[in-house]
């Protein structure tokens, strides 16, 4: 049986990776989607995949020559340079081609530069792919330990959650606090998303959630920040919510979110020189900073992308693309 299971899990691998073949060689292959989820019946919606690229210009310059048709077709006649300049002024650097067809397979792809996605994992400067990062995907091209990288992402995503979490909670509690991060300001769940999304991706990915954040969580218990014992399938956890604890999980974020609270100057004894120390006053003052830091960082990441979207899949497909997301976002409120 479990011979069984390890050639279902590698046919289903290869058939993730397929599509590379139709691109030229990237450093970087991620894909994830709700197709993919277990626990959904819908196979036939897009596979989303992220290709990161060490330089966008020439990486697209050979798609052009390719696949022309991926591109909306004013996009196409713009040409490589003005591609990148549209992802990188109007959108948060990511260019996506939606609606490509795969096999018996709809497909979209977005392309990165790789120094733009290793800086939003580790700085949260756009929280956009970090927070993508934060949920299970399937890695199918690695070649600059992007995994090995994303622990920084994991722990501060894991410090957020704990923030926001009350004295006793679940761990699938934890874990859609945890999916809900990069959610939070952004434009789409207002019209065009699935309100069930949350629970639903957790649901789904529960067992790859828990393979992600055990280190994390594990370091917690050890610090002595948590307490957990088995609730059935899942654990139960109790925190401590002091002041040295709260400012614990605060010092462990980015600074683009610590940067949202006041800073007061600290003498260090040996060197006797100043530095900027975050001052933590209270947990709610933690918690109100990291909300309205990550906030705004969704909101403008959100409505950029949304933007660059738009311009990137061309009037039919974008309209296309949105007719789908709002017909889902509709049937989940009313079914």
């Amino acid at each position: 049986r479990e011979r069984e299971r390890e050639m279902e899990a590698g046919a289903a691998a290869a058939e993730l990776a397929g599509p590379l073949e139709l691109f030229p060689p990237v450093d970087f292959c991620c894909a994830y989607g709700s197709s993919l989820l277990p626990n959904n019946d819908n196979k036939s919606a897009m596979v989303d995949y992220i290709l990161g690229v060490s330089e966008p210009v020439r990486w697209h310059a050979e798609n052009l020559d390719r696949n022309k048709h991926h591109y909306a077709s004013w996009m196409a006649h713009l040409g490589p340079k003005m591609i990148t300049r549209i992802a990188d002024g109007v959108g948060v650097g990511v260019h996506f081609n939606p609606f490509v067809q795969w096999k018996d397979k709809m497909i979209k792809y977005g392309v990165v530069r790789m120094q733009d996605l290793a800086q939003d994992v580790l700085t949260w400067d756009r929280f956009y792919l970090s927070g993508r990062l934060q949920k299970p995907v399937h890695i199918i091209v690695d070649n600059y330990d992007i995994r090995k990288v994303n622990a920084v992402n994991l722990k501060a995503a894991t410090s957020a959650a704990l923030l926001f979490s009350p004295p006793e909670f679940t761990e699938e509690e934890l874990y859609s606090k945890i999916c809900s991060l990069s959610y939070m300001g952004d434009l789409r769940m207002l019209f065009a998303e699935d309100k069930n999304k949350v629970n639903k991706i957790v649901k789904g990915s529960f067992n790859s959630f828990q393979k992600m954040y055990k280190p994390f969580i594990d370091e917690y218990i050890i610090e002595g920040l948590l307490k957990s014992s088995n609730n059935g399938h899942q654990k139960a956890f109790k925190q401590d919510c002091g002041l040295s604890a709260t400012r614990s999980l605060f010092t462990s974020l980015p600074r683009a979110v610590q940067a949202g609270l006041k800073m007061t100057e600290q003498v260090t004894r040996e060197a006797g020189e100043a530095i900027p120390q975050v001052d933590v006053a209270s947990r709610g003052v933690a918690m109100d900073c990291t909300k309205r830091v990550l906030r705004r960082l969704v909101m403008v990441s959100s409505a950029r992308q949304a933007v660059s979207g738009l311009l990137a899949a061309g009037g039919i497909n974008a309209a296309r693309y949105l007719g789908k997301k709002v017909t889902k976002a509709w049937k989940s409120r009313f079914s």
